[in-house]
């Protein structure tokens, strides 16, 4: 009963408006009122905050942040957008398939998927609508694609997920390229499929023609060497073991930073704006973890993850069932809640169930993203819908629909994680 009243009560401060961190953080500490005393409440605080605050792979997020909002304000992303779309130009429906390649770049440069799409879609939709791509399907397309930035590393999300399990950030790492390679290429095999199905959602080549003989000029922009440069750097530095995955943020910081400067992208003004959008950033991802540790010490006083296993036990349910069902559950979730939110909020609890059925952390960590990647895109939160809509002026339940096929490929991507995890874990097992 006690676990229940919690949870009554962090429900309430949601449906209330209450911001998620503060609704976990305040919903937690009037629960562990219920089995602990008010002098216990306020050592676990102050312990919490200072052990969070004092975690050095914490830093790993700003840095991340940092460094894709560099790529933003210095037209970084942008250029790389150009390039990509000059790249697929004599492909039918190519500009969609460049959206998937820019975001597969933006990724392993970056950790934000929000930031990713915000850049493409400023970058590619007035292309797109200008040369009659279909709307929904232009917005489904960009949207879908900036999810990548969550699976591909390095990843924000994935350094949320190491610290509150205290896995391998590096090996995390590791195990989300092979993934996000397969992730990209499902996406443009569902693009050709559905231009396949339906040729009016993108241009004629009569069409690609005269608007490129318009926009001739267009064909001598977008240099793709910069983010390469940085790539290069933040991959190499990674996977050689030369640094850690927070002095790697660093780097790609710093990195991003040189080259706006260096091509003289970077003004005052887009420097304050990039520091001021990654200090809130940070500031909502790290009040979520206050809040998450301060209520799943709660749940650990309640003994609910020992419940768990205890009913999974006596129930009979074999592991393979028991993982499928969760995955279902964080889908579910997925569509109504913040993905941080949901990471945070469930993780410490069924890290504990998956790990006690004898299956692997890291790998488990893969298919928590890949459930992230689909709430995204999901209605009624759909986070990256909104933002692309909002930037385009596309009503939101056309990019739902227009993104509805990516969904599918998406769940039958999870299923082959879950049936392989051989896909997840080769590269971490091979480079150890």
């Amino acid at each position: 009963m006690t676990i229940l009243a919690g949870v009554a009560i962090l429900v309430l401060l949601l449906v209330l408006g209450v911001p998620i961190g503060f609704a976990l953080g305040i919903g937690g500490a009037i629960s562990f009122l219920m089995v602990g005393s008010p002098a216990a409440l306020a050592g676990l605080m102050q312990g919490v905050v200072h052990h969070t605050t004092a975690n050095f792979v914490l830093l790993t997020i700003p840095m991340f942040v940092l460094m894709s909002e560099f790529l933003g304000v210095g037209g970084i992303a942008q250029d790389l957008m150009i390039a990509c779309e000059r790249l697929m130009r004599g492909v039918r429906g190519g500009l969609a398939v460049a959206c998937v390649l820019a975001g597969a770049v933006l990724a392993a440069a970056s950790g934000s998927s929000t930031a990713s799409v915000a850049t493409m879609v400023r970058s590619a939709f007035p292309t797109m609508k200008a040369l009659g791509y279909h709307q929904g399907f232009a917005i489904g397309t960009i949207s879908i694609a900036g999810t990548l930035a969550i699976m591909i590393p390095p990843s924000i999300a994935m350094v949320v997920y190491g610290i509150i399990t205290e896995e391998s950030i590096g090996r995390l790492f590791m195990a989300g390229f092979v993934p996000g390679i397969l992730t990209a290429v499902g996406y443009i095999i569902t693009i050709r499929y559905c231009v396949w199905r339906n040729p009016k959602l993108v241009p004629s080549e009569e069409q690609i023609k005269q608007f490129t003989d318009s926009q001739g000029a267009q064909a001598n922009g977008g240099r793709i060497w910069p983010v390469g440069i940085l790539i290069l750097v933040v991959i190499g530095c990674l996977y050689s073991g030369v640094a850690t995955p927070t002095e790697v943020a660093a780097i790609g910081a710093l990195g991003a930073l040189v080259i706006s400067v260096l091509m003289r992208r970077m003004t005052w003004r887009g420097m304050v704006e990039a520091i001021g959008n990654t200090a809130r950033t940070t500031a909502m991802i790290v009040t979520i973890i206050f809040g998450a540790v301060i209520f799943g010490y709660f749940m650990a006083f309640t003994q609910s993850t020992n419940l768990i296993l205890e009913w999974i036990s006596h129930a009979g349910l074999p592991p393979l069932v028991v993982l499928i069902g969760i995955m279902l559950i964080y889908i579910l979730l997925g569509m109504i809640m913040d993905q941080f939110a949901i990471i945070v909020l469930t993780v410490p609890i069924t890290y504990a169930v998956i790990k006690g059925l004898g299956y692997d952390g890291i790998w488990y960590g893969i298919l928590i993203v890949k459930t992230a990647e689909i709430g995204l895109v999901t209605p009624p939160v759909g986070l990256n819908i909104f933002i692309a809509s909002a930037a385009s002026g596309v009503q939101p339940g056309e990019g739902f629909r227009g993104v509805a096929p990516f969904v599918v490929t998406e769940i039958i991507i999870l299923a082959i994680l879950v049936a392989f995890p051989e896909i997840s874990l080769f590269l971490p097992n091979l480079l150890g």
